[in-house]
């Protein structure tokens, strides 16, 4: 089986954990004189850089969060000047707090070079005709897979994640033999294929290659047998758009992570401990070749389990099992991810609205739909029917333009809602 790095991804644990180290000496370093909020940390924990001699102490460092990113906006968190940043992403935390994202042109390298990895183990040449239908906008999903393909020699359709109708009619006849999207995109697209009345025969596809959302085995098998293909898992934390931290390869055992760039560790999410390989915890990762922006013990949130066993592909890169719940409230809805605290800002700053709101999310079909009950004013809710209406479109329209994400929305008396206990904010009828 071809493999687009084997010095890495075949070497030893011996030599993978040697380059490990050598790597987290230089990202520890840069970090301690380069950005502030490592430095007084470092300095108030008394840790020297160089004291951590082996990945044994990796457990002594802090932890970073998505809070740590959101309070060094917007640069904050770089390890170089900007005029040596070639490139900004940004994502949003809980409450709708942008994070901000740099490149140097070795990171814009080696996030080309993850890319072609993960493609090369779906078994993309340079006869294939690849339509990503990713973000290119300003979180920039796209980009990264974009640049891999090139590198590989393939040729590169740059496809939206909106309007599958017009995506199919794209793969169709531009021939399309790859499809990178999520794996809600792929559901639509098998929607417009049914709707068009579109033959798969007249469809070159043959592989996908998912990110962006978990997914079940049961959706993968629905995939791969009404569109014919073989689908391969990719996985990233969701706030950061690349590089990717892990794939599949054709095995389909696990996604393998890629150890020269990435340090994981599993740990419990109540204590912080470290856990042995094979019990499940919170996945955290330690980035050992970013330049920009290095983070160190970084918690994803993720829950996973990781194997160090073998895998019959040649890889010994060890695995991680396909993400199996959240440590905290992130909700994924059509391939969109929010909490449910920017629901609560949204509604914060409209008239009318209180604080107090209840989603309920379903699946019709291949959408999910999500209706969200909202308490109104007294005042409001036995007014004209004229108002409630002019509000129920104004809410709708507000998380619409702020999230991107399409709901239908209940307005309710007030105090019906106030009772409810937090664990019942969200309620999630989608079939597992």
């Amino acid at each position: 089986m071809k493999i687009w790095n084997p010095d890495v991804e075949r070497s030893s644990r011996e030599k993978i954990e040697q380059l490990q180290l050598e790597r987290l000496q230089a990202t520890l370093n840069r970090a301690y004189r380069s950005v502030a909020f490592y430095r007084e940390t470092f300095d108030r924990m008394g840790i020297i850089p160089e004291d951590i001699d082996s990945l044994a102490k990796l457990p002594q460092l802090p932890f970073t969060d998505r809070k740590t990113l959101m309070e060094n906006y917007p640069y904050g968190m770089f390890a170089v000047p900007l005029r040596e940043v070639v490139r900004l992403h940004c994502t949003c935390g809980p409450g709708g707090e942008p994070v901000v994202i740099g490149y140097t042109r070795n990171d814009i390298n080696h996030w080309t070079q993850i890319s072609a990895r993960i493609l090369h183990a779906a078994k993309v040449g340079k006869d294939d005709v690849v339509q990503i239908c990713l973000d290119y906008g300003l979180f920039g999903e796209g980009l990264g897979f974009h640049y891999g393909a090139e590198l590989i020699g393939a040729s590169v359709i740059p496809g939206s994640d909106t309007d599958p109708r017009r995506q199919l009619l794209i793969m169709r006849d531009y021939r399309t033999t790859v499809l990178l999207s999520k794996p809600s995109f792929a559901l639509k697209l098998i929607a417009a294929i049914k709707e068009n009345k579109v033959s798969l025969a007249n469809l070159q596809l043959r592989g996908t290659v998912f990110t962006g959302e978990p997914f079940s085995e049961t959706i993968r098998r629905r995939i791969e047998g009404e569109l014919k293909i073989k689908v391969i898992n990719s996985y990233g934390p969701p706030e950061i758009p690349g590089p990717k931290i892990a794939t599949e390869c054709e095995k389909k055992c696990g996604l393998h992570i890629f150890e020269d760039q990435f340090i994981p560790e599993i740990i419990d999410p109540q204590t912080g401990k470290i856990l042995p390989p094979g019990e499940k915890g919170e996945l955290v990762v330690t980035t050992i070749a970013k330049e920009a922006f290095p983070l160190i013990r970084y918690r994803t949130g993720d829950l996973t389990v990781l194997d160090f066993s073998p895998c019959e592909c040649g890889r010994v890169l060890v695995r991680m099992h396909p993400v199996i719940g959240r440590t905290d409230n992130m909700i994924i809805v059509n391939g969109v991810s929010f909490f449910p605290a920017q629901i609560g800002n949204i509604l914060a700053k409209i008239e009318g609205a209180e604080p107090h709101f209840r989603l309920i999310i379903d699946r019709e079909g291949t959408q999910d739909i999500v209706d969200i009950m909202v308490e109104v004013s007294e005042d409001i809710f036995f007014d004209e029917m004229k108002k409630l209406h002019q509000l129920k479109k104004q809410i709708e329209e507000c998380i619409y333009q702020t999230l991107g994400i399409q709901v239908r929305v209940k307005l309710v008396e007030k105090r019906s809602l106030s009772g409810a206990e937090s664990g019942k904010i969200v309620i999630d009828k989608r079939p597992k």
